[in-house]
């Protein structure tokens, strides 16, 4: 294995870590997650400030989600997972996770 696949790798055994950190802090809040995979939707500042004051593992991970690109901010100013984490959650969690219809 190259080191560039190594990275690619280790990049997206992180990216899973995280989604999976966020699934389980969606679900303790209160959200679906439909919440961050639907674009028009998503997690607004004080959604995310109750995510961190939750759990002290939701700050790097939603760093690691935003600098991967996996994640982003839309016209509403919420965060949301882009195609890159619609993807990987679809992956892990199936169709209806990843369903933007």
């Amino acid at each position: 294995m190259t080191h560039d696949s190594d990275s690619t790798a280790g990049m997206q055994r992180s990216l899973r870590q995280c989604l999976s950190t966020m699934a389980a802090l969606l679900y303790r809040q209160g959200h679906v997650l439909e919440t961050v995979t639907v674009p028009h939707r998503g997690l607004d500042r004080s959604d995310l400030k109750a995510l961190d004051e939750a759990d002290r593992d939701w700050a790097p991970c939603q760093h690691i989600l935003e600098t991967s690109r996996a994640a982003t901010w839309n016209d509403h100013h919420c965060f949301v997972l882009t195609d890159l984490g619609r993807e990987l959650m679809f992956d892990m969690y199936g169709e209806g996770a990843a369903d933007c219809a």
